[in-house]
């Protein structure tokens, strides 16, 4: 169409955007969020419990499981294997890749906030809370 590059011309100068300068870095250029420091990943090969549980949204009762599934089945052969353990599904497994990893050490010192995860904080929610509506009377 002869149109699009006439709007580009005039979208791109008028809302202040570079198209070049987000497309010359490739992991947003494909649409990917950029990724964690390399520093900050778990081995869910050799990771403890308490290693597994510092993963967004992880908890003790899943990192257990996590830990039990390695030890009936094997090491994880790729960071997708960890989807074979229940309660970790596609979009779940998506939040935690960045920070998984099949060989080497674990970095993560510390729990990765899941703020934001499922839709809020909790200071959002108890500010919220704070006000009461009017109770409906019948007539």
């Amino acid at each position: 169409m002869a149109l699009r590059p006439i709007v580009r011309a005039l979208v791109v100068p008028v809302l202040g955007l570079s198209l070049s300068g987000i497309a010359a870095h490739p992991a947003l250029a494909e649409g990917e969020a950029p990724s964690p420091a390399p520093h900050k990943v778990v081995n869910i090969n050799q990771a403890s419990a308490q290693e597994l549980a510092r993963l967004p949204r992880v908890g003790p009762k899943l990192a257990d499981r996590i830990v039990a599934h390695r030890s009936q089945h094997g090491a994880f052969k790729r960071p997708e294997d960890l989807m074979q353990v229940k309660g970790v599904g596609e979009k779940f497994f998506t939040t935690l890749k960045p920070y998984l990893a099949v060989s080497g050490a674990t970095t993560l010192a510390e729990k990765v906030s899941s703020a934001g995860a499922r839709g809020g904080s909790k200071s959002a929610k108890s500010a919220s809370s704070g006000t009461k509506k009017p109770a409906k009377t019948k007539a």
